[in-house]
């Protein structure tokens, strides 16, 4: 395995800048995640990492040596697409052997690196079935396994998960981050999830407009954002941001409680919360309405426990309160943290 390096990357496309400026490094054996919304530049990166895109400036080092300029074969890396790209004439097996059978690997050699890539993941009753005779989770293991079957540095995963439903996803990804762990291989994961994002990453990289706006463990982007777009992108709901004098105070939806909850806590922040509706979601309720006294009404949401119903105090006013340790802090002009959060 190795580490992986991107020194001030950037891709040019007639005059908009897709990808400015960007620095990451990546630990050797570590899963790192590129989240962001559509077009944010997070695929043309990973497609410079792989060398399918050519970048306008600077420099992608694998184990410390510059490999700009090579081609994407000469790279020592492996690349999983969103629609897998299987071959529907060949058997699984073929499928996972196809790279190997390129390169001239002898047929031994070939059998017993298809049988370790498909233990792997899990597919070795599979091998030899056609694609079209796979679920859509055993397609995206057979996709997996040709990668690992060339035994590369860097793995590289472009929204491999897309096509899955919920439930099969939620598999796949337990799958997916219980493989990376027992094999160590350094990988950079793309996706717009950020439930996908928090779930696998040992970080994230948050993008946008084709810029980094924070890398972080899952629990520092949640808990700490760096800028306001990190605190209202990365959250389900997100973070509710309300405008003060001179910051926006952000707090979450489950840190935004009854007042009365919070009779421990000497000097909470009270915000008068007018309580339009309520969804009920099994183990929580989130309560939609707008902060009383406000300039223009403010919208925030709080999450509670389901035991706890509101829906009879819809129109009406309730002291809700946040605990100050629970409020972050942005700049009103720049939107930057200036609680102690620092962007990439």
């Amino acid at each position: 395995m190795a580490t992986l390096e991107v020194r001030n990357i950037s891709r040019q496309f007639a005059g908009h800048r897709a990808v400015d400026d960007v620095s990451i490094k990546v630990a050797d054996g570590e899963l790192l995640v590129l989240l962001g919304p559509s077009g944010c530049g997070k695929s043309t990166l990973l497609r410079m990492i792989a060398g399918l895109e050519q970048a306008t400036d600077g420099d992608v080092l694998i184990g410390g040596k510059v490999v700009t300029g090579l081609r994407p074969k000469d790279r020592d890396v492996a690349m999983v697409f969103q629609n897998y790209a299987l071959y529907p004439h060949l058997t699984v097996f073929e499928n996972i052997a196809f790279p190997l059978r390129v390169k001239g690997t002898p047929d031994a050699e070939v059998r017993e690196r298809v049988r370790w890539a498909a233990e792997l993941v899990d597919i070795t009753r599979l091998l030899d079935r056609k694609p079209r005779q796979t679920s859509g989770g055993e397609r995206q293991r057979t996709a997996l396994a040709r990668s690992l079957v060339r035994r590369t540095a860097v793995l590289l995963l472009d929204e491999p998960l897309s096509n899955l439903d919920a439930k099969m996803r939620h598999t796949a990804r337990e799958e997916l981050r219980h493989f990376q762990r027992r094999v160590g291989v350094t990988a950079i994961h793309v996706t717009h999830d950020q439930t996908e994002a928090m779930g696998l990453g040992d970080r994230i990289v948050v993008m946008n407009q084709g810029r980094v706006r924070q890398i972080g463990t899952p629990e520092e982007v949640y808990r700490s954002p760096a800028d306001t777009f990190v605190a209202s992108f990365i959250g389900s709901p997100p973070m509710n941001l309300v405008a003060g004098t001179d910051s926006w105070l952000g707090f979450r939806p489950e840190n935004f409680l009854p007042r009365d909850m919070l009779a421990a806590e000497a000097d909470p922040v009270v915000l008068p919360f007018r309580v339009q509706r309520e969804e009920y979601l099994g183990s929580e309720r989130l309560l939609y309405g707008t902060l009383a006294g406000t300039e223009t009404e403010t919208k925030a949401i709080s999450r509670i426990s389901s035991d706890i119903a509101f829906g009879h105090l819809a129109g009406k006013v309730v002291d809700f309160a946040v605990r100050r340790r629970d409020v972050r802090r942005f700049d009103r002009r720049s939107g930057l943290a200036t609680d102690g959060a620092a962007p990439a």
